[in-house]
């Protein structure tokens, strides 16, 4: 099996370590859950980034939008920043 050295500082081991203990779980099943924790919302996060594209580039989505008369974009001449 592969295996992956990764240095932290004294400061980041000491968090490390709380935070597993926190979960009660040995470091390396903690380190090892969160990076496949991370890999997942990756994933999740790019598959909908994807679909959102995908769904908006759609022109007939773009003609029904119009033909509702929905404009939610911003207002012209605002910069989009709160006051």
């Amino acid at each position: 099996m592969a295996a992956l050295n990764v240095e932290f500082s004294d400061a980041e081991l000491e968090d490390l370590r709380a935070v597993a203990r926190e979960h009660g779980m040995p470091m390396k099943a903690f380190v090892k859950a969160s990076t496949a924790d991370a890999i997942a919302h990756h994933r999740a996060l790019k598959a909908a980034a994807q679909e959102f594209q995908r769904v908006f580039a759609d022109p007939a989505l773009a003609d029904a939008i119009a033909a509702a008369g929905i404009d939610d974009g911003p207002v012209a001449g605002t910069t989009g920043r709160a006051a």
